[in-house]
């Protein structure tokens, strides 16, 4: 399962837990409450560690990416035909400026990271 589903599911579960607390809390059933708070702060603790995580790995990826030698904005004719431009340039890494890895690079337009010049 992937990082955001995981987080999502961590979420939904946390929200139903805060609606039973509620209802526990209306009642007055210290044991229940105390059981829910304790579930709560697990599953916020999971939470944080894998949004960490998630902010970790893109943090790695932004750096080998510029850390590449060269980059340059992609072409609207180059866009047209990425695959033939994929093919001609090996190991060629296009990242788009609306992506979370373009926003951590900055990007403005559609740019392409690569060992050598393309």
């Amino acid at each position: 399962m992937s990082a955001k589903k995981e987080i999502q599911n961590l979420n939904n579960r946390i929200d139903k837990y805060k609606h039973k607390l509620a209802a526990a809390i209306e009642r007055r059933d210290q044991s229940i409450i105390h059981q829910f708070e304790r579930e709560m702060a697990k599953l916020e603790k999971q939470v944080a560690q894998l949004k960490h995580k998630e902010s970790y790995d893109l943090n790695k990826e932004r750096k080998e990416l510029s850390d590449k030698p060269f980059s340059r904005p992609i072409t609207k004719q180059e866009q047209a035909d990425m695959g033939q431009l994929k093919r001609r340039v090996k190991g060629l890494v296009v990242v788009h400026p609306l992506t979370k890895l373009g926003k951590a690079l900055r990007v403005d337009e559609v740019t392409g990271f690569a060992d050598k010049e393309f």
